[in-house]
């Protein structure tokens, strides 16, 4: 039981880590880049529900009872939707990344 909560630990710690990473990058990109801008908020935001996720279930391993049940409940199935919904988006930009940076070349 305690490895599992060092994992979800290390999982939340990583996760939070990437979103400020991306959300960095997102913010550094050259306004020439709409799209590569784009690329890197749906990056952070499939990370910031992956946190969200991590974050219910490592809930769920510490505390019983009701309350932690449903508010648990409900941070996995927002967190798992906002992921499933940021990855469709980064798969959709990054085809057009390659094809932004040859068309933007100064």
């Amino acid at each position: 039981m305690k490895t599992l909560n060092f994992i979800l630990v290390f999982l939340i710690i990583a996760s939070a880590v990437f979103y400020f990473y991306f959300k960095t990058r997102q913010f550094r990109t050259s306004q020439v880049f709409p799209i590569r801008k784009k690329m890197f908020s749906s990056k952070a935001g499939m990370f910031l529900g992956l946190l969200l996720v991590f974050f219910g279930i490592n809930q769920l391993m510490l505390f019983g009872g009701v309350t932690t049940y449903v508010i648990s409940g409900i941070f996995i199935v927002l967190g798992g939707y906002v992921s499933i919904f940021n990855w469709k988006a980064d798969k959709y930009y990054t085809q057009f990344v390659d094809e932004e940076s040859r068309l933007n070349k100064r």
